[in-house]
């Protein structure tokens, strides 16, 4: 089977370029430095054997392993996106190997006393007598989507290495600029030229995802009139107090720390501001389409009655969407979450089928023509300094996707 100690070396090689994305940045890559890994990337594809590699000019990595049958059976895809997440540092990694992990906590970082803690993060004890990579506490680790990228490398080797392994044409590609919203927007899907695929890119083992977030972010603009604050009475309007009341308008429990499975939140994540101006930036997420509609009317109604209570529009809303729920996409095409499905069955993976509390490019592909469900790549505690993976979760990944290229050729040959 598939060699412990290939995939850890590759994802080890993968993890310590720093690929960074810059939510600021409307080019492509976003952030130069996601060429360090493309580049490397494009010459590992050719290396172990596959054709039609391709960097385009936009940073997507493409390539092709041909078929090795002769009858005709749908061509389908498995995909990673390259750069990390901007939430934290990606500079300087240096992850750490715990061999035969025994469920205690793990010391990160004796100096700065940052402890991966078992109890508070209770997912570590159902790997242990494994082996968990994880941070050394001062950066995040990248396995989202590194170890995406390693499965999928080191399962097209094996699957080279096995010609007696039946399989149809398989596309992979890499694509940048994932986390910051952009990563399927330039993606060619016609280019990509398959019935299907699958983004190796959720979370812990079992993993198997084909619903998400409807996503919006929205930008309050507040203004204010700064004046002297002795004599401000009637003339002075403080921008940073109509910010207070706008966050108070909101439901108080509908946030990230409060909601779970398909419940949706709204989500201030910067606030910026003086007594002239204050930004408030918030990302909208909801399952159910309908009430995704009404969360972004909420804000607009809530600026309505702020600027109607001041007598003055004072409070400016800019709400745009970012990605739409894929479920409406693949339910059509649920055979391709079965074979899925029936893989992790044949290899013992308990199938953990639920909603993304997020979202993946395959959610902006399956919009564009490809269904694209997400499995997962292993990692837990994404986006900071608490992220680990055991190898294990990368070697089952690996195998479920080999498992899928031989699934079906078998159905459809």
């Amino acid at each position: 089977m598939i060699d412990k100690q290939l995939i850890t070396n590759r994802f080890l090689k993968y993890v310590v370029i720093d690929t960074t994305s810059d939510p600021e940045n409307p080019a492509f890559p976003s952030t130069e430095k996601q060429w360090n890994l493309a580049k490397l990337l494009e010459k590992e594809l050719i290396e172990i054997g596959l054709e039609d590699v391709e960097l385009d000019e936009n940073c997507y990595l493409m390539a092709t392993l041909p078929s090795n049958i002769q009858v005709q059976v749908p061509t389908i895809g498995f995909i990673s996106h390259i750069d990390t997440s901007p939430d934290f540092s990606g500079i300087n990694v240096k992850p750490k190997i715990i061999e035969n992990y025994q469920g205690n906590d793990i010391i990160l970082n004796e100096t700065e006393k940052i402890i991966l803690s078992s109890d508070y993060f209770e997912d570590l004890k159902q790997y242990i007598g494994q082996t968990i990579i994880t941070t050394d506490g001062t950066t995040l680790l990248g396995a989202d989507d590194k170890a995406g990228i390693a499965e999928i490398v080191t399962a097209m080797e094996y699957l080279v290495h096995h010609p007696e392994i039946k399989h149809g044409k398989i596309r992979v590609c890499f694509t940048p600029d994932e986390e910051v919203g952009k990563g399927a927007h330039l993606f060619n899907v016609e280019k990509f030229d398959a019935e299907w695929a699958y983004t190796m890119d959720g979370s812990q083992i079992g993993e198997l995802e084909f619903e998400n977030f409807n996503a919006a972010s929205a930008k309050i603009t507040i203004k204010g009139k700064s004046v002297h604050p002795g004599y401000a009475k009637n003339k002075m309007i403080n921008s940073i107090l109509i910010a207070n009341d706008f966050i108070s308008s909101l439901p108080t429990n509908e946030i990230p720390e409060k909601t779970t499975e398909y419940e949706g939140f709204f989500h201030l994540h910067t606030i910026k501001g003086d007594i002239e101006e204050t930004v408030l930036e918030y990302i909208i997420r909801d399952h159910n389409f309908d009430i995704f509609e009404e969360r972004k009317y909420l804000l607009q109604k809530i600026a309505f009655d702020i600027n109607k209570k001041y007598e003055n529009d004072c409070v400016f809303v800019d709400i745009k969407n970012q990605y739409f729920n894929m479920k409406k996409m693949i339910s059509p095409v649920m055979h391709i979450v079965d074979i899925a499905e029936e893989v992790m069955n044949d290899l013992g993976i308990e199938p953990l089928i639920k909603p993304i509390r997020g979202g993946t490019d395959g959610s902006q592909l399956s919009f564009k023509g490809l269904p694209c469900p997400n499995i997962f790549a292993g990692g837990h505690n994404f986006h900071g300094r608490f992220e680990y993976i055991p190898v294990e979760s990368m070697l089952k990944a690996t195998e479920v996707i080999i498992g899928i290229a031989q699934k079906v050729a078998e159905k459809y040959a």
